[in-house]
């Protein structure tokens, strides 16, 4: 393991680093960066994306050792003072604990469906944190895949990987593209497309669990927090499901919606719950 120790942040071989602010001139570069000890111990560990070089204190350098060792011996383990590593990427990343590594490449549509069961599909879904836990949602509850429409988050976004607690690393994922045509596609794959929405007088989550269809192939849809799925999408919907909740809330913010929906859709697809023997 060689450590290369980096006094100033203006280091030319810590430009990449800089795309923590400028995450679209990173992703031009096919590059993603990952923060934290945890976020950068799942990627060295998912074994389909090539990591370029580490940029650490000295805490997250002991920290990581066992780690390093095993690195590449190209992979350039870079060392540095807080100060320089908040020069280098313009925040104070008080982790301590940067990667640099190369996109993975870009699944197709087909690839993805052709080993998936069930998919969680977003529509124009753009906020980062929602993308993460959604993404976070779908390892935890053995979605096979996450599709994402055109107009959505980055999920390797920085702060998308953050959030997801790397399941962003993970999760094979694709764009659904072109939209909303892809949705015809899925169905052609023999999905049955579940929208999710608010609205009364759709199918409850909890009677949907207990049909033929929620434990074959299933694409669930979610939408924004704010404006829901389009129209176009709906009417590519074969179900529509919804929540039940008490009290004056109509709905969830999206990351807690597909958290549940999904939780549900697992229980059942995994034989703990209990199904209407009349729907086989």
């Amino acid at each position: 393991m060689q450590v290369i120790r980096i006094e100033d942040g203006h280091d030319p071989r810590l430009v990449d680093y800089a795309g923590v602010r400028e995450p679209a001139l990173l992703r031009q570069r096919g590059l993603l960066i990952a923060e934290g000890r945890f976020i950068v111990r799942r990627l060295f560990d998912s074994g389909r994306i090539r990591v370029r070089s580490f940029l650490l204190n000295d805490a997250a350098l002991n920290g990581l050792a066992n780690l390093l060792e095993r690195a590449d011996p190209n992979c350039a383990i870079y060392v540095a003072s807080p100060d320089v590593i908040t020069t280098a990427t313009g925040f104070n990343m008080h982790r301590g604990c940067l990667a640099l590594a190369e996109r993975p490449a870009e699944l197709s549509l087909e690839d993805v469906l052709s080993a998936s069961q069930l998919v969680a599909v977003l529509e124009r879904a753009v906020d980062a944190d929602n993308v993460g836990s959604v993404f976070r949602s779908a390892e935890a509850f053995g979605v096979d895949a996450v599709l994402l429409s055109p107009g959505c988050c980055d999920p390797f976004y920085r702060k998308a990987i953050r959030t997801s607690s790397g399941a962003a690393l993970v999760v094979p994922c694709a764009a659904a593209a072109p939209w909303p045509a892809a949705l015809d596609h899925l169905r052609a794959r023999g999905f049955v497309i579940a929208a999710t929405m608010p609205d009364d007088g759709v199918l409850d989550i909890g009677a949907f669990v207990g049909t033929a269809a929620a434990r074959g192939r299933l694409a669930v849809l979610l939408g924004t927090e704010g404006h829901g799925l389009t129209g176009e999408a709906l009417a590519r919907a074969d179900i529509r499901l919804r929540i039940p909740m008490s009290g004056a809330l109509d709905s969830l913010n999206l990351a807690t919606a597909a958290g549940i929906v999904l939780h549900r859709l697992h229980d059942v697809r995994q034989g703990r719950s209990a199904v209407d023997p009349t729907s086989r």
